[in-house]
């Protein structure tokens, strides 16, 4: 008989960001695991009920945005009546971040109190984003980590905040993944020459290439502005759309910077690889970061990477070793950065190596998805 787990989550495909992509990859591959996952439903015309992947999606609410605050009650209720209509009881319960399906989770483990909780962290906005949004509910969210018998994030930067949270044990730490075969097959001279010609570049150009949401936490702003610091010969290659976007184009035009920079908008996972391959360099200089699994699809892709030592990028950046370190809200500190890559051979040899050797060894998402198999194992004991 399979092993049954409820998965609580805010939202899950067709509405999705990182989190709701790797738990799908993870649950996908957990044959002996059969997944209700219950979320807000928040648009219309999306159903009640579907199988996607190797989970049952349950969508609660009106098809509106405020779905998401009622979720504790409908998406409890919607559980309950689940385990009405079915043999199996859920062996345990599964938290998608600490968000709207982690007061969910939170609310039925009160109901079934000898249920286990696995809580999933994988918050990538600054965490005083999460107090203030919470406001006099904070005490609430605490509980969510004080329930939890088990929680694992994606990077030890949330790990601390787990346990500041109030967490009492240890959490694993288990990382987000990469298809490694996707991006790491490699594109033909030919192929990357044509590519870099239908974007108007050059032999002679040392392209930047960023692939993220269009929002303050990601600071395009300062990799625009860094041109301002580097020779004509670099350009910047945008990849992503998001609330930040005619912002950003402003601001390329009142600098004058047209000539180099494209937006090249939203870019699925079918044409990322190539695009990353005709580039030279990629470069997200991030507020804040749960993890950047971004960043791991450019060194599978074999581009040398340059971050900010922010949030989890340290889990997998070493200066000079997996990439190059730049200054947040510094644009001088990018423009170094990308000069130190190109003036140094070695340097930049060693990133793309020994980055494509991290992302294949620790990143691969079978790996994690056994990983994951064993944590939620470990509940049933």
């Amino acid at each position: 008989m399979k092993k049954y787990a409820l998965i609580f989550s805010t939202t899950y495909f067709p509405l999705v960001g990182g989190a709701e992509v790797a738990m799908k990859e993870i649950t996908d591959r957990l044959p002996d695991w059969r997944f209700d996952l219950l979320c807000a439903r928040i648009k219309p015309g999306l159903s009640t009920a579907e199988k996607i992947g190797n989970v049952t999606v349950h969508r609660c609410g009106f098809g509106h945005p405020i779905d998401k605050y009622l979720l504790p009650l409908l998406g409890v209720m919607k559980a309950n009546r689940l385990s009405r209509v079915s043999t199996d009881r859920p062996a345990a319960v599964w938290s998608l971040m600490a968000s709207y399906g982690g007061f969910a989770a939170l609310v039925y483990t009160w109901c079934h109190p000898r249920v286990k909780m696995l809580l999933t962290l994988q918050e990538g906005d600054p965490l005083e984003h999460y107090s203030k949004r919470t406001g006099w509910l904070t005490f609430l969210h605490k509980k969510i980590f004080v329930r939890a018998d088990a929680v694992q994030v994606i990077s030890r930067f949330l790990g601390n905040w787990a346990i500041q949270m109030g967490f009492r044990g240890t959490p694993e730490v288990i990382p987000n993944g990469v298809d490694f075969a996707k991006f790491s097959a490699r594109i033909s001279a030919p192929q990357r020459a044509s590519i870099r010609h239908e974007l108007g570049y050059t032999d002679a150009d040392i392209v930047v290439v960023t692939s993220s949401r269009l929002s303050l936490k990601n600071a395009v702003d300062d990799l625009i502005l860094s041109l301002l610091e580097s020779p004509s010969q670099i350009k910047l290659l945008v990849a992503g759309i998001g609330e930040d976007e005619k912002k950003l184009k402003v601001l390329v035009a009142r600098e004058r910077l047209e000539s180099r920079v494209r937006f090249v908008g939203n870019k699925t996972h079918d044409e990322l690889p190539a695009l990353l391959q005709a580039s030279d360099i990629f470069c997200r200089p991030s507020l804040s970061e749960s993890l950047g699994c971004s960043f791991l699809e450019a060194m599978a892709a074999g581009l040398p990477i340059i971050a900010t030592p922010v949030g989890g990028i340290p889990d997998f950046l070493t200066d000079g070793q997996t990439g190059v370190f730049c200054q947040p809200r510094d644009p001088a500190s990018i423009a170094r950065a990308i000069d130190r890559l190109m003036k140094d051979d070695a340097l930049r040899a060693r990133c793309i190596t020994q980055g494509e050797a991290l992302v294949r060894e620790r990143y691969e998402w079978n790996g994690i998805a056994r990983d994951m198999d064993k944590l939620l194992t470990r509940l049933l004991v």
